[in-house]
């Protein structure tokens, strides 16, 4: 029976932890939102990807209301968001995205992740030209028509549409046509359940799965990171 209360109060801490690094993560974006755009979702399309995507994990309206205060504070920290990228053990690429007030800290830290995790970390552009930069919409299906959907949308910069698991429609298109895709699902009144901007690889390499968990051990380290948003592979 105390085996099972651990397990149990193993598994409630993780998600809590989990949760947890899901609202820094949302914070640190509403704050670069509103530095970039306002306080005003309105007049603030980043914005409203952010709080989109914190109701879908159902962060609070109170705490997301209070990010947005915090973020137009004199004395709130700025947030930038800088990419870094490397190779993990046995060739896999990883691209790590990151929200950092101090850029110093930040590159020393993920530097150190990538050695002490048995990879090496690059350069500017050196594995970013093996993926591709994406904007992804998840939408409630709702009855919708895929090929029409398809074509409603091919003016607006679609790239490709799918379906994910759950039966929600996924919509992808280029970075740079993010914001005249979102405008277009906005105006056709389409139930946007997140939005993300992602990098997709070109190409993926298989390893063995004794190999994988060398690498999974490399981004769980740089994911634990309190400065990592978002960390992208080229595993198969």
């Amino acid at each position: 029976m105390g085996r099972i209360f651990e397990v149990r109060k193993s598994s409630m801490f993780a998600r809590y932890d989990r949760m947890a690094k899901q609202f820094s993560r949302v914070g640190k974006e509403i704050a670069i939102a509103v530095k970039k755009g306002g306080p005003e979702p309105d007049t603030n399309p980043m914005l409203r990807r952010v709080m989109q995507n914190a109701k879908s994990f159902n962060m609070p309206k109170d705490r997301i209301e209070a990010a947005i205060k915090n973020a137009m504070g004199k004395d709130q920290s700025n947030y930038d968001e800088v990419l870094y990228e490397g190779y993990a053990p046995h060739g896999i690429a990883l691209l790590v995205v990151t929200a950092t007030d101090n850029t110093t800290r930040t590159v020393a830290n993920v530097r150190a992740h990538f050695n002490k995790g048995g990879g090496s970390a690059g350069n500017s552009g050196s594995v970013s030209f093996l993926f591709n930069h994406l904007g992804m919409f998840k939408l409630k299906a709702d009855g919708l028509n895929m090929e029409d959907l398809e074509l409603e949308l091919i003016d607006y910069g679609l790239e490709e549409v799918g379906e994910d698991s759950e039966g929600n429609i996924i919509i992808r298109c280029a970075f740079t046509d993010f914001g005249n895709m979102q405008k277009a699902l906005e105006e056709k009144k389409l139930t946007v359940i997140s939005s993300e901007i992602e990098w997709i690889p070109f190409n993926t390499i298989q390893i063995s799965d004794e190999q994988s968990e060398d690498v999974f051990k490399l981004i769980e380290r740089l994911e634990g990171d309190d400065d990592v948003q978002h960390v992208f592979h080229n595993m198969a």
